[in-house]
């Protein structure tokens, strides 16, 4: 499976299941935080055939996490949550929350496009000049880097779920 295909079944399932737990106003479960999560690792483990280690593959695929977890921090901090009249804890995602999402899974969904189709050489000779193992540790870090933006949305979740479990208890 090529860069395209693989970043097009990840990110756009990822940006599915996404959308359709934040957008609106949902209550926090561990459904809802931890459901994402496993669909990316199921989708990731699906479409990424290998995970190379050798030169500085390992380097990009740190890099690839710590730029997803600082994409998921961003995308999911419009989320605002509240305590309902039913004493639920609740979230509220609006278009704003959406939109970033999109935008970064389709920055990813291009990039990947892009690597295939318009700067295939440039991507082949930066692998060589680095050290990398060619397309496969390009997929494998674009498949890392989506799943810590949704590990990074599942850290928000938590995080507002206990705030306002410490306010009210603070009450």
């Amino acid at each position: 499976m090529g860069q395209f295909t693989t970043a097009l079944i990840t990110c756009g399932t990822i940006l599915a299941v996404i959308l359709a737990t934040d957008f609106g106003n949902r209550r926090i479960t561990a459904v809802r935080i931890a459901g994402p999560t496993l669909v990316a690792v199921i989708v990731t483990g699906a479409c990424v055939q290998s995970f190379p280690t050798a030169g500085n593959d390992t380097s990009l695929h740190l890099a690839a996490i710590g730029v997803g977890v600082i994409c998921g921090l961003v995308a999911s901090s419009p989320l605002t949550a509240h305590r309902d009249p039913a004493g639920d804890i609740r979230t509220t995602g609006g278009s704003g929350q959406a939109a970033v999402w999109v935008c970064l899974c389709g920055a990813q969904i291009l990039f990947a496009y892009g690597c295939e189709h318009w700067f295939g050489t440039r991507i082949n000779r930066f692998t060589t000049d680095y050290q990398l193992s060619g397309s496969e540790v390009l997929i494998s870090s674009l498949a890392l880097l989506s799943l810590s933006m949704v590990t990074a949305r599942a850290a928000v979740l938590l995080s507002r779920l206990r705030a306002v479990r410490t306010a009210t208890i603070t009450r």
